[in-house]
């Protein structure tokens, strides 16, 4: 059983996508995944907005898990103090972990926004969470100038907390790159000192299953059948 957790360099740079393509590729292998997501912000209990949830289960097939939602846009810990909500707890978060990893072949834990966010209780993070259950951490990253600065600090944090990296991905690849996002994309690697796996089409969470599982396959049909052995 393996537990794989997707954050990311900050917030809207397509953790969702990547964490559904990694969904689908599992699936292409024949074998049993579970995605779950601890905290959902920015999106109401109507069932008017589409969640992060919703996208991988449009697009992979997948039906993702979540353990607490809060209605407003911000970091988890905030929006449960703000919506008067319960904070989550590090050992719900984990248990359910590791409930799922009992049961599947393969659990993708899709975080909030960067990795020092903080999550509930006691100002606990994605990486407090990857080191409780020894999962490894893939990051996906922007292509815009500054994703050099974004991406290093980020596995250093990831490497501080003795945490396992498993790659990059640049989660959404311009269709008309400018010459920042051409140059980051040869310098990403050695910046790091981490592999790039991966640039995901901008426009892919367009696709519809089909298509989307093809694309998932070509992108991380290796990488996911390296986590399954």
């Amino acid at each position: 059983m393996t537990v794989l957790l997707v954050t990311g360099t900050s917030t809207g740079v397509g953790k969702t996508v990547v964490t559904a393509a990694l969904a689908a590729a599992t699936r292409a292998h024949g074998r049993t995944v579970a995605v779950y997501k601890p905290a959902q912000t920015g999106v109401g209990d109507d069932g008017l907005d589409e969640s992060d949830m919703d996208v991988v289960e449009r697009l992979s097939g997948v039906r993702g898990i979540e353990l607490a939602r809060y209605p407003e846009p911000l970091a988890p810990d905030v929006a449960a103090r703000r919506s008067g909500r319960s904070m989550l707890e590090l050992d719900h978060v984990v248990d359910a972990v590791r409930v799922l990893d009992e049961a599947h072949d393969l659990v993708v834990v899709e975080g909030a926004g960067g990795v020092a966010v903080r999550l509930g209780v006691g100002g606990f993070t994605a990486l407090d969470v990857a080191g409780a259950v020894g999962a490894s951490v893939l990051i996906v990253a922007g292509a815009e100038l500054g994703t050099l600065n974004h991406s290093a600090l980020t596995v250093a944090a990831v490497r501080a907390a003795g945490v396992t990296c498993a790659g990059l991905v640049i989660g959404s690849w311009p269709t008309e790159p400018d010459l920042a996002a051409r140059v980051n994309v040869e310098e990403l690697p050695p910046v790091t000192g981490v592999e790039l796996l991966a640039c995901v089409p901008n426009g892919a969470a367009a696709l519809d299953e089909k298509d989307f599982g093809a694309l998932a396959w070509t992108m991380f049909g290796e990488f996911a059948g390296s986590l399954l052995g």
